[in-house]
């Protein structure tokens, strides 16, 4: 469930990517991790979603990265799980499944553990590829494991929002 916070600002930003994959044409597809199918459901809140939004796939281990996204066994030893590379083989690998032309990808670690010293709870890599490009971040949330995952879906939504606006100006 998302945190009731920030339900507002993710249901607009929602809504907002809904209307500018309309506009453009596009439709999108998610690989989530730590989020657990809530970019998903919060995309798919939005009336009318079925015309833009194609597909979402919940890839919580590493072993189900690899296999149903393709990301490949060396980017999860080398990056590790919770990073940017990942993120973006992630969002690669359900853009080429999803028949989308946009993908969003998403990993990290909600809590309250699964964290390192290096990569602490609340860690959050997010990647967003289109056609046009690739781009990543990683986020340090902070607060119990349903804000880090509502923070994590606002800042995808609010990234692919950033990216349509980028990639395919109305």
């Amino acid at each position: 469930m998302v945190d009731g916070g920030h339900a507002a600002l993710i249901q607009d930003l929602a809504a907002a990517v809904g209307a500018h994959l309309v506009a453009a044409g596009l439709k999108v597809t998610v690989a989530e991790s730590c989020t657990g199918g809530l970019l998903a459901a919060a995309l798919t809140d939005i009336p009318g979603s079925s015309a833009w939004f194609e597909a979402g796939f919940v890839t919580y281990a590493p072993r189900a990265k690899h296999a149903v996204l393709g990301v490949p066994w060396e980017r999860l030893a080398q990056a590790t799980i919770v990073s940017a590379p990942t993120a973006i083989a992630m969002a690669r690998g359900a853009l080429g499944r999803g028949g989308a032309e946009v993908a969003v990808g998403v990993t990290g670690f909600a809590g309250p553990t699964g964290g390192t010293a290096a990569c602490p709870v609340g860690t959050v890599a997010i990647g967003w590829v289109t056609a046009r490009g690739e781009q990543a971040q990683v986020c340090h949330f902070s607060g119990d494991r349903g804000a880090v995952r509502a923070q994590a879906v606002a800042a995808a939504l609010a990234g692919l929002k950033d990216r349509l606006d980028q990639d395919f100006p109305r």
